[in-house]
């Protein structure tokens, strides 16, 4: 059976018979039961549970490990797990797969509960309880949205203004029949400042105070990617504070909005009345502090600046050049005065890309996000008790993929673009990954031209461009006395893998393979096993020295564990050593 949708009229969805979007929410949860996407399937169940009375949250999600795209998750009952003393670790949930049409199924079904359900699914919804006020024909179903809604009168009234939202006023219009929201997932204020005003109206009107948090920055670029607004009482660094762990924070979205990507609603103390918190909050309402707004300019311009922000930082090729660029930029948007740019153009050495280029990276890009070593599994809020088993997850999550790629290697042979003798050299000693980098590197140098414009002795310069784009361009300087060469790129000095314009300059030379030191032995296919190239591959004495005590450490490991299976083996094990260690000794 396909849940699908049906226009809803003048029908309630407390009615039962249709909800928001117009989704028939009629039949119970089975097995089987179809979905166009995950957000229809959360309404689905959240509906469900306001008619049987109990509340509905966001469980875990699984991503494919293909293309790490999200292809189940879990709905559950609020009261699953233990984490709050709220928490009954009810089993009740539902899990949806997404199938091969592109629809969502559920495959899990768990209908009973370990608790008492609220009678007519009481105190499901998120609208504030009216204070003597008339019944009102209208609600809010869903918990998390995908993007702000206003709570409209059923019958065309007038919308709740969103901006500055001031409770004492909709207190004084609720026997007129206005209708008061609630924080809530999903929900998009413009700008940080306009959400700081609604978390604290809200506050005010339900008793507690707020503050400013923590801000999130990119590793990328420093710009302020989301910040929380918490409880007074947060943390324990006063004697009033008692770690209430009451919060919303916001994310800032590709859009250039902000959105509620977290909350937390309950306190672990009493509330204030609305007179005593209003007196003492509502003046600091207005606005962010001057150092918190400052640190949000930069994200709060538009896609317009960002992109010109994503150009000056990412695809600047000299510091002349970024320079320019950046007093442009600050120019263009009024900036000059801004002093955490001030600050991150002082700090430019350690953080923009063009003046990292020297620095060995492995490869990690340093113009996108990095996705963290563990993924989806841990993140900042992830439970103590819960961390060791994800940990150990991520872990060997992390190790299943390198022993496939180790196979890979071992077993596959990538296919030759070329008849150039390196690419063959380079196909026997780099492991397949770092091969088709090496490979794409070398099919790309046949769109360069190089002319020698430098000649002394054994040193010479070449300047190669691409063909039809005179703008990429970079200079490579090979000393023939002793096979060294660099680029103006410096890609090798980045990546390890020489880049396309070093390969161009090989071709115009007639050199047939590349030299031993610009093949790292990181990436080569036995890297693992202790056996290392020429002295002269390693760029200084101490990294081949610590790279041999690691090689023998590990060895040596691999042998106490079989030695340590049995007697027998512990005493052959034992003599090997004392073996090993007097002929080391004749060697002295």
């Amino acid at each position: 059976m396909i849940v699908e949708e049906h226009p809803v009229g003048t029908e309630l969805a407390m009615n039962n018979a249709a909800g928001e979007g117009g989704i028939d929410f009629s039949c119970d949860p089975y097995i089987g039961l179809e979905f166009h996407s995950a957000d229809d399937a959360l309404k689905f169940y959240t509906s469900y549970g306001n008619r049987m009375g109990f509340k509905v949250r966001i469980g875990q999600l699984y991503r494919s490990r293909t293309d790490g795209s999200v292809s189940s998750r879990r709905f559950v009952c609020s009261k699953e797990g233990f984490q709050l003393s709220s928490r009954t670790g009810c089993p009740a949930f539902i899990r949806v797969q997404i199938n091969a049409s592109g629809r969502w199924v559920i495959d899990h079904f768990h209908k009973d509960h370990n608790h008492n359900l609220e009678i007519n699914g009481e105190n499901c919804t998120l609208t504030l309880p009216q204070k003597g006020a008339p019944s009102i024909n209208s609600f809010t179903e869903v918990p998390r949205r995908p993007r702000k809604k206003f709570l409209e009168e059923t019958n065309d009234g007038p919308t709740c203004p969103f901006g500055v939202i001031n409770f004492k006023r909709l207190r004084k219009e609720e026997h007129e029949g206005q209708l008061r929201t609630e924080p809530h997932v999903g929900q998009e204020f413009n700008s940080p400042n306009e959400a700081y005003q609604f978390y604290n109206a809200y506050a005010a009107y339900c008793g507690f105070r707020i503050r400013i948090g923590q801000l999130f920055r990119s590793k990328n670029d420093g710009l302020v990617t989301s910040r929380r607004f918490v409880c007074s009482k947060e943390g324990f660094q006063h004697p009033s504070r008692v770690g209430c762990r009451a919060y919303l924070r916001i994310k800032r979205q590709p859009s250039g909005k902000w959105a509620v990507d977290r909350l937390r609603k309950d306190h672990n103390h009493d509330l204030d009345s609305e007179k005593e918190v209003g007196a003492k909050s509502l003046p600091a309402s207005n606005t962010l502090t001057e150092e918190a707004k400052e640190q949000e300019n930069v994200g709060l311009l538009g896609n317009g600046f960002t992109k010109d922000y994503e150009k000056c930082v990412y695809q600047s090729q000299a510091a002349d050049e970024f320079d320019t660029t950046w007093n442009a930029l600050l120019n263009k948007y009024g900036l000059k005065d801004n002093g955490w740019l001030r600050e991150m153009y002082e700090k430019r050495a350690s953080w923009v890309p063009l003046y990292l280029k020297g620095t060995f990276f492995a490869g990690i890009p340093m113009n996108e996000s990095v996705d963290s070593f563990f993924g989806s599994l841990l993140n900042a809020q992830t439970p103590l008790t819960e961390f060791i088993p994800r940990y150990e997850r991520g872990l060997e999550r992390r190790r299943e993929e390198e022993r496939n790629e180790d196979f890979n290697t071992s077993n596959f042979q990538p296919l030759l673009q070329t008849k150039e003798p390196v690419e063959e050299q380079c196909r026997r000693l780099y492991t397949l990954t770092v091969f088709k980098v090496f490979q794409k590197e070398l099919l790309q140098c046949y769109s360069y031209l190089g002319f020698k414009i430098y000649e002394e002795g054994g040193l010479s310069r070449y300047l190669v461009r691409k063909c039809g784009n005179d703008m990429e361009k970079h200079v490579v300087t090979f000393n023939a006395s002793n096979l060294s060469i660099n680029c103006s790129c410096q890609m090798f000095e980045y990546e390890g893998v020489l880049c396309r314009h070093v390969l161009r300059v090989f071709q115009i030379l007639e050199l047939r393979e590349v030299p031993s030191r610009y093949i790292l032995h990181r990436w080569t296919r036995n890297a693992e096993d202790g056996v290392f190239p020429d002295i002269e591959s390693w760029s200084s004495s101490q990294e081949l020295k610590n790279l041999m005590l690691w090689s023998l450490r590990e060895t040596a490991s691999k042998y106490i564990d079989a030695g340590a299976t049995s007697i027998e083996k512990y005493k052959l094990a034992y003599e090997i050593l004392r073996e090993g260690g007097r002929k080391l000794c004749w060697h002295r």
